[in-house]
């Protein structure tokens, strides 16, 4: 019965021998082709020869396996490898910046030391299990993308043959999801109101930008995106198709690509809005350049609108005009809430809001416990 070949980047058995004044270490090694090589060091002492083969081999396997995932590789190492792809891939600004947050809160101080063989179903259940205890199921379900990308790799490269992720639990919310809130017209317009009062949020620039986002549905990032440019004064119109994003390392910029959140579309503007845009061109120093690329609502130096900073401004204004429960997102819902009652479809309310799916818009979107449903008018016929 023939002998079984060495498993890849294995060596077999070292030996030692004598070679003039000096001492030759010698072993078998499977390179990762698959051929069978002799490799041997020379020294001037035994123990030196041997030591200088052992290195060699280490070193060897470190330039044959570099680009490759062995169930002995460590899972730094290979989350290391798998978010290389990401930086060469087409994922958004965010959601990179999400998935390094992952790797380095959730999935290498716990399972970075552990080999690739040991990421096991149960091993992996039993972490997204604490996670999800610990920081709630949204992160759990990120950490489980993250994971499941990473295995995928070593899957690729056979160092797994399945990805353990894809038969771990379902991650389930551990408290009911809330059902969408959002302002009625009446409320919209005494929360506009209100901010006009606000000193702070004057001098933050917020009454203005907050009846932007009433007016179209924007996200925050796409209204600090909009520029002089974008805005049509005689149409009552204006162009989206950008967003402003944090990218590490580079600050702010206004990301027109590699957004699933950026989806170019031309929105009509409620007479109100555009009077309020030019109020607000004819008190700007670019009011004479219809062509300008500055931006509409900008930082108080004049550049980018940050995102973060101006979603924490909205909260302290709306809890100081006595709306805790409102937040940045609660206008979008009431964007596409208001269209509803008005008897517009959910494909229309999605192409306001730059949904991808109508169902999404319907489901997380239109504020629910109408209390005149209609159905009253409809059961009469029952009478």
């Amino acid at each position: 019965m023939a002998r079984p070949p060495l498993p890849l980047g294995t060596n077999g058995r070292i030996r030692v021998y004598r070679h003039g004044d000096s001492w030759r270490a010698r072993t078998l090694y499977r390179d990762w082709d698959g051929t069978t090589r002799h490799v041997e060091k020379y020294a001037r002492t035994q123990a030196a020869a041997e030591r200088a083969l052992i290195e060699s081999l280490r070193d060897r396997h470190r330039s044959d396996a570099g680009a490759l995932i062995t169930p002995d590789t460590r899972v730094d190492v290979l989350a290391q490898a798998w978010w290389n792809e990401i930086e060469q891939g087409s994922h958004s600004p965010g959601t990179r910046r999400n998935y390094r947050d992952r790797l380095d809160r959730q999935v290498i101080p716990t399972l970075g030391r552990l080999r690739v063989r040991e990421l096991t179903t149960g091993a992996i259940d039993r972490h997204l299990r604490v996670v999800r205890d610990k920081h709630g199921a949204g992160t759990a379900k990120l950490t489980r993308t993250v994971l499941s990308g990473m295995c995928g790799l070593a899957a690729r490269y056979d160092a797994l043959d399945r990805n353990p992720v894809r038969e771990a639990s379902a991650i389930t919310r551990t408290t009911p999801r809330t059902a969408p809130q959002a302002l009625t017209a009446a409320q919209a317009t005494q929360l506009r109101a209100a901010l006009t009062y606000d000193e702070k949020a004057i001098k933050r620039d917020l009454p203005d930008f907050v009846s932007m986002m009433l007016a179209t549905g924007l996200r925050i990032g796409e209204v600090c995106a909009i520029t002089w440019d974008c805005i049509d004064f005689d149409a009552a119109t204006i162009r989206t198709g950008g967003i402003v994003v944090r990218v590490p390392g580079k600050g702010l910029q206004n990301k027109t690509t590699e957004s699933s959140k950026v989806t170019p579309r031309l929105l009509r503007l409620p007479s109100w809005a555009v009077e309020m845009l030019r109020i607000r061109a004819s008190h700007s120093v670019l009011s004479h350049d219809p062509l300008s690329h500055d931006p509409v609502f900008p930082a108080p130096l004049g550049n980018l609108r940050d995102p973060s900073n101006t979603q924490a401004d909205l909260r302290d204004a709306f809890a100081a005009a006595d709306f805790t429960w409102v937040t940045s997102h609660v206008l979008r819902k009431t964007v596409a809430t208001l269209m509803d009652q008005a008897g517009l479809s959910a494909r229309a309310a999605a192409d306001q809001l730059g949904h991808a799916k109508p169902s999404m818009t319907s489901d997380r979107y239109f504020g629910r416990g109408v209390t005149d449903t209609g159905a009253a008018d409809v059961l009469e016929a029952l009478a």
